[in-house]
């Protein structure tokens, strides 16, 4: 049982990200995802103008005149958020927490789907599979994936990036919308990546913060991977440290950015300093005029 004040961030969540479907996303969602296309809802007589080519001349010889099949476009879409749980997300530098805005940004993009009648998912991973919660429809059912993203106990402290794309391969067999929300610290999982990109129409969420990037002149530090436990300590007065991890971070980055690219993968990068309702609305609107093209 979940303490009150926790019900009261649900639901404070809640609040703030309907207000911006409302005002927002509601209407970009509608036009950047679609159905798998066009499914057989019936067949009629032909009328002049008709294309010959709907003909159904099984229908047609039975009947001894022309019939067509009728389509229509199958707009339903299937959403699944991948949401990383490592130790990372305990981590951030200014007043709220990776974890935290991982729910907020699951929380819009699962408002949007329910208000547009799509069903969502939820996959919480780390260096292993945490919780599949199968996809469905509704404002409950969206408030229970928001309460996993922030309160699920994982087991596993690591991340492994790779396992949780292959789970989701072998479990959502209908191609669908998956938005992976993590750091992306982590190796060797481009091929999988690739692979459920090319299965899926898969969006890359990429949550930093500014310290991973930027490493300010503040003497000796202990850095504690939140991952492995392991400490160490850096002097960060030395010009020549900063350097070599800022660099690191920038080739880190630049290679990412570079096979999202490359595979044609959507990606988001998203600060925990600033909020994260400005890059979403740009991702939406550029996306949507991508298509419109």
């Amino acid at each position: 049982m979940l303490p009150r004040e926790f019900f009261k961030k649900i639901r404070k969540i809640e609040i703030k990200t309907s207000r911006l479907v409302n005002d927002v996303f509601s209407g970009e969602y509608h036009s950047i995802f679609r159905g798998r296309g066009v499914e057989f809802s019936e067949v009629r007589e032909y009328v002049p103008g008709d294309d010959i080519r709907t003909i159904d001349w099984n229908v047609t010889a039975r009947y001894g005149h022309p019939y067509v099949k009728v389509f229509r476009e199958e707009r339903e879409l299937t959403v699944v958020l991948a949401v990383d749980l490592s130790g990372s997300g305990d981590f951030g530098s200014h007043d709220k927490m990776r974890r935290e805005i991982s729910a907020e940004i699951a929380a819009v993009l699962a408002f949007s789907a329910v208000r547009n009648n799509d069903k969502v998912g939820l996959l919480l991973f780390t260096d292993k599979i945490e919780r599949f919660i199968p996809p469905k429809k509704g404002r409950f059912h969206v408030l229970r994936l928001i309460r996993e993203v922030l309160y699920f106990k994982p087991g596993g402290r690591k991340t492994d990036i790779s396992a949780a794309l292959e789970y989701l391969l072998r479990v959502i067999k209908k191609r669908s919308v998956v938005f992976l929300i993590s750091d992306f610290l982590d190796k060797d999982f481009q091929r999988n990546l690739s692979l459920a990109a090319g299965k899926h129409d898969l969006i890359a969420v990429q949550i930093y913060d500014p310290l991973e990037r930027g490493i300010p002149k503040s003497g000796l530090v202990v850095l504690r991977d939140l991952e492995t436990g392991r400490e160490i300590v850096v002097d960060f007065s030395n010009k020549q440290n900063r350097r070599e991890l800022m660099l690191s971070a920038e080739s880190r980055r630049s290679d990412l950015v570079d096979f999202f690219r490359r595979h044609k993968v959507d990606s988001i990068e998203l600060s925990t300093h600033e909020d994260y309702a400005g890059p979403l609305y740009r991702f939406f609107e550029q996306r949507a005029r991508r298509i419109r093209r």
